[in-house]
């Protein structure tokens, strides 16, 4: 059993209409037809969406977003219209709040990896691939690979894990050309991000993106590059063979695994909420990633 320990009630405004709750967000649509994007300070691990936020997350994770989103304008159009606030919306919203174009979406998570760790180290110690793309032996976790590779995945509802998928399975999903065209963007979008985080001292280990189409166009959407889509691992301390030290909710996992939660992660319970100092040291890194990369302060 998995999904959120306790489901908010959606904010009601005036004009927007409320479409889907998911683990961050909140989607509503304008009377213009554009989507309102709310990312809250919800935080989930192993499929839960957990009792406990970490303040300011959603605002981290949709101030990135823009920046990097502005990072990538030559590769890739987004999806953003406005950061205006909709008229009637609590103050709240403020700087987490995004007008988005609706698109019809691609029903792939795009997964570019760059290094070897998490679901592609599980199967490449049992196969020496890494979703059918075959890979040289003596890699271990936290290797950088030759080359980067696109591995998709099915999006999973709330409470679900993705599933790792083939190319070959992409191509039966979307047609061979638009499977194509994802796999060319994951990979150009990755490469550029990679090599700018790496100038700021980042490693970008693996990070999703999520695509619709605007007619005919191919455009990014949701969030892209932050520490809840993507692996962030800090250059200086890289030593392939471990786990290695990451800008994301490493805290809050490590935590929930540990004696202290009191949390049997196999059984049907619910995880407990979050001592403070785990939900402070999980919001520091966050904001840690945030002004690394963009080089302001928060």
């Amino acid at each position: 059993m998995s999904g959120f320990v306790e489901k908010p009630e959606p904010i009601e405004v005036p004009g927007l209409v409320h479409l889907h709750t998911g683990k961050v967000r909140e989607l509503y649509q304008n009377e213009a037809g554009d989507l309102v994007m709310v990312a809250s300070d919800r935080m989930s691990a192993y499929d839960w969406v957990l009792p406990s936020e970490i303040p300011d997350k959603g605002r981290v994770l949709t101030q990135l977003s823009l920046w990097w989103f502005d990072q990538l304008a030559d590769l890739v159009p987004n999806h953003v219209l406005s950061t205006e606030l909709p008229e009637g919306a609590p103050a709240d919203w403020q700087g987490r709040t995004l007008i988005c174009k609706s698109l019809q979406m691609v029903p792939v998570e795009c997964v570019a990896r760059g290094y070897l760790t998490g679901s592609g180290l599980v199967e490449y110690e049992q196969s020496r691939t890494v979703c059918g793309l075959a890979l040289p032996e003596g890699l271990v976790d936290g290797s950088e690979l030759p080359a980067p590779i696109f591995t998709p995945a099915t999006k999973a509802e709330v409470g679900e894990h993705d599933e790792n998928v083939s190319y070959e399975e992409v191509v039966r999903q979307v047609g061979a050309e638009t499977a194509a065209q994802l796999r060319q963007t994951t990979l150009a979008v990755y490469s550029r991000a990679r090599d700018i985080a790496r100038e700021r001292g980042i490693l970008l280990a693996d990070t999703k993106f999520e695509f619709g189409f605007d007619g005919a166009e191919l455009v990014i959407a949701d969030e892209v590059l932050t520490p809840d889509s993507s692996r962030f691992w800090p250059a200086a301390t890289w030593e392939p063979g471990r786990a290695q030290p990451s800008y994301d909710k490493q805290f809050v996992r490590d935590w929930l695994t540990s004696p202290a939660s009191g949390w049997d992660r196999k059984s049907e319970q619910p995880p407990p909420a979050l001592p403070a100092e785990v939900v402070e040291q999980t919001r520091a890194k966050y904001i840690e990633a945030y002004e690394k990369l963009t080089g302001t302060r928060w």
